[in-house]
């Protein structure tokens, strides 16, 4: 039997009346745009602040341990470690007599922590001593009606009397530890001297 054919159907033009096609609407994006940025949601509801966030340490660093610095202003110097504050920062003084660092707070990862060891077990370390005592206060800035901004002029920073009297109290604790070592002489000559590297000398393949 031969195939049916189909009948053909003719196509109906789209549109209204007429078959007039109307054009598309096409998208032009969006109309109305946020005054002011608004806070975007967590990604994890269930994440922490940073004040609640677990604050770990290094094995190797403990109490008394000598700490090779590696950042900032005192950077190569042998200071000894004191504890950690809340924020995971070390608490750490040079003594200031040894190599004029004075106390100061630090983070882990700009360290190396020798094997050198200092007991402090009877040193008395003031309450005080936490993140905000070392915390900068920042003054507020002067608004245009005010006065003139460019009257004021930039403040030098002055160590207050409290931080000359704390680090007295704690650096006279350090010597008198120091004093009591069997190798005070090594001791006190090791704090006082800048670690560097000369040639040949690789940190990995060196044992502090």
């Amino acid at each position: 039997m031969a195939p049916t054919e189909k009948k053909a159907v003719a196509a109906k033009p789209a549109g209204g009346a007429g078959g007039v096609k109307k054009p598309s609407r096409k998208s032009t994006g969006r109309r109305h745009y946020p005054t002011e940025d608004l806070p975007k949601p967590r990604l994890n509801p269930k994440s922490k602040p940073f004040k609640k966030h677990r604050r770990s340490l290094r094995k190797s660093i403990t109490p008394g341990t000598v700490l090779i610095l590696l950042a900032g202003i005192h950077k190569g110097k042998r200071v000894v470690f004191l504890k950690q504050l809340e924020t995971g920062l070390l608490l750490v003084t040079g003594p200031f007599f040894a190599n004029q660092c004075p106390l100061r707070r630090i983070n882990q990862c700009y360290v190396i922590a020798t094997k050198t060891k200092l007991d402090i077990s009877s040193i008395n370390i003031p309450e005080r001593l936490n993140d905000k005592y070392f915390r900068k206060i920042q003054k507020r800035k002067a608004k245009p009606s005010e006065g003139d901004i460019f009257e004021s002029k930039k403040e030098v920073y002055q160590v207050s009397e409290q931080r000359k009297e704390d680090q007295k109290l704690v650096d006279k604790q350090i010597m008198e530890a120091l004093r009591k070592h069997p190798e005070k002489k090594m001791m006190m000559g090791y704090l006082s001297t800048l670690f560097s590297l000369s040639n040949g000398q690789y940190p990995h393949n060196m044992i502090f």
